[in-house]
C-alpha cells in the first residue's frame, strides 16, 4: 500500500506539471505518514544526501560558468566557431554547434548553454535568413554537448552516487561529446545543402587567429580543470575554486566585461542555481531510500535478469527505461533515482561502471530535448517565439542522429573507458 501510494503521489505530480523537487518530497511525505515512519528521517536523510564533499563541486562550476558569461565568454566563443566553420553552406548552424562545444567546458550545463548561445544565435540565424524552427531546434539539440563535456554537474552527481572518481567520469564523457557534437554538425550541413541554407564567406586566417586569441581565456578554462584533477594537484571541489578566481580574474581584468558591481548579483544567482540543485539531491536522496527499503532496486535486477541475462539486451532494456523517463523527468533527479539500481543491474551482466555511467548520463541529455518536459526545447521555443510542436518536429533529425551516437558510445565501450583508462596508467 504505502508503495503504490508512493508511485501513485509521484506520477501524479508529475502529470500535473508540479516541479520535480516539491513531487518527491510531498511523495515521500505520503509514504512515511503512511507507513507511520516520523517525518523527521526527511531531513536526515537529506542531510546525509548532500553530506559529500565532492558535491561542493556544484556551487564552484555554477559561479565560474556565471562570471565567466558575464565577463562576455559567450561572444568570443561564437566568433571563434564562426569563423572556424562559418564559412560552410550552413555555417551558422554548424557554428551553433560548436560554440555548444566550446561553451560547454565553461558551464557544465545544458539550460545555461541553451539560453546563453540561444539568446544571441537564433535572433541571429533568423535575421541571416534560416527558419527560426530550424534555429531553436538546432540550438536544443547542441545545447546537450554541454553536460558530456567536462565540467558537468550530471558526472559529479554519478561520482558522488558510485563512488567513481569524478576526475574520471569527466574525461570519460570528453570523447562521446566530442563524437556527439561532429555528428549533429555533419547533419546540420546536410539538412542545409539539401534546403540550400545560406553561407558565409571565408573570413580569412587573420580573423580566425584573432578569434583564437579573443576566446583563448574562455577555452583555457577547461584545460585548466581537467589538467587540475588528471595531475592530482587538486580535487575536483578545489579545482572548482580555482575555476571560479580563474573566472573573476579573467572576466574582470582581461575581458574587462565583468563589472565589480555586478558581482554580488552574480553570487545571489550562482547561489540559488546551486542551492536548487542541492534541494533536488537532497528530496531524490529521501525518495531514492524509500526505494532502497522497499528492495525496487534488487526487484528490478532480479526481474530483468531471470527474463535475460544477455549484456547487450540488459544494454537495450536500460537505454528504452531512461530515454523514457527522460521524457518526463529532471536530469539530476532521474539519476538519483535511477542510477544505483541499474547500475547494480548493469554490473550482474559485466559492464564497466564508467561506461555504463556515461551513456546513462547521455540518455538522460537526449531526454533534454523530447518532449514533453524537454527543458532545453521549451528554453529554445520562447527565444525563438514558436510552438512547442514546430520545435518538436524540426528537432527530430538531430534526435536521431543522437541515438545513434547513444548507441554506438553504448555498445563500444571504447568510447568512454579508453581515455580514463589511458590517463590512469
Amino acid at each position: 500500500m504505502g508503495l503504490a501510494l508512493l508511485l501513485g503521489v509521484f506520477v501524479l505530480g508529475l502529470i500535473l506539471g508540479v516541479p520535480v523537487a516539491v513531487t518527491l518530497g510531498v511523495a515521500s511525505v505520503a509514504y512515511l505518514l503512511e507507513a507511520g515512519i516520523p517525518l523527521v528521517t526527511i531531513p536526515q536523510k537529506m542531510y546525509a544526501g548532500i553530506d559529500t564533499f565532492v558535491l561542493l563541486c556544484i556551487p564552484g562550476f555554477i559561479l565560474a560558468g556565471n562570471l565567466m558569461n558575464e565577463g562576455g565568454i559567450t561572444t568570443r566563443i561564437v566568433r571563434l566557431a564562426q569563423a572556424m566553420v562559418g564559412w560552410m553552406r550552413g555555417g551558422l548552424g554548424l557554428t551553433n554547434v560548436a560554440a555548444s562545444m566550446l561553451f560547454g567546458g565553461v558551464s557544465g550545463t545544458a539550460a545555461a548553454d541553451a539560453a546563453s548561445i540561444g539568446g544571441m544565435m537564433i535572433p541571429g540565424m533568423k535575421k541571416a535568413g534560416y527558419p527560426v524552427e530550424f534555429s531553436a531546434a538546432i540550438t536544443a539539440a547542441s545545447s546537450t554537448v554541454g553536460p558530456i563535456i567536462p565540467p558537468s554537474v550530471p558526472m559529479i552527481i554519478v561520482g558522488t552516487l558510485s563512488g567513481i572518481s569524478v576526475g574520471k567520469m569527466f574525461i570519460a564523457g570528453a570523447l562521446p561529446g566530442v563524437l556527439m557534437g561532429v555528428a549533429m554538425m555533419i547533419t546540420a550541413w546536410i539538412i542545409a545543402q539539401r534546403r540550400n541554407f545560406p553561407r558565409q564567406p571565408w573570413q580569412g586566417f587573420g580573423e580566425l587567429g584573432k578569434a583564437f586569441l579573443g576566446a583563448f581565456w574562455a577555452v583555457s578554462m577547461t584545460l585548466l580543470i581537467i589538467g587540475g584533477m588528471l595531475s592530482g594537484f587538486a580535487t575536483p571541489t578545489e579545482t572548482a575554486v580555482v575555476a571560479s578566481i580563474y573566472a573573476f580574474v579573467v572576466g574582470a581584468f582581461i575581458y574587462r566585461g565583468l563589472k565589480l558591481s555586478a558581482v554580488p548579483r552574480i553570487l545571489i544567482d550562482s547561489a540559488v542555481s546551486a542551492a536548487s540543485i542541492l534541494l533536488l539531491v537532497g528530496l531524490a536522496n529521501v525518495f531514492g531510500w524509500i526505494l532502497v527499503s522497499e528492495r525496487i532496486p534488487q526487484m528490478i535486477a532480479e526481474t530483468v535478469l531471470s527474463i535475460t541475462t544477455n549484456k547487450y539486451v540488459v544494454i537495450l532494456l536500460i537505454n528504452l527505461v531512461l530515454l523514457f523517463m527522460g521524457m518526463f523527468m529532471e536530469t539530476i533527479a532521474a539519476l538519483i533515482i535511477l542510477f544505483v539500481p541499474l547500475l547494480a543491474l548493469a554490473q550482474g551482466v559485466g559492464i564497466d561502471p564508467i561506461h555504463f555511467a556515461t551513456f546513462a548520463v547521455l540518455n538522460l541529455m537526449i531526454g533534454l530535448t523530447t518532449p514533453p518536459v524537454g527543458v532545453c526545447l521549451f528554453i529554445c521555443a520562447g527565444i525563438g517565439r514558436i510552438s512547442l510542436a514546430q520545435i518538436t518536429k524540426a528537432i527530430w533529425p538531430f534526435l536521431l542522429t543522437n541515438l545513434i551516437v547513444l548507441m554506438l558510445v553504448s555498445y563500444v565501450p571504447f568510447f568512454s573507458t579508453w581515455l580514463p583508462n589511458l590517463l590512469s596508467n
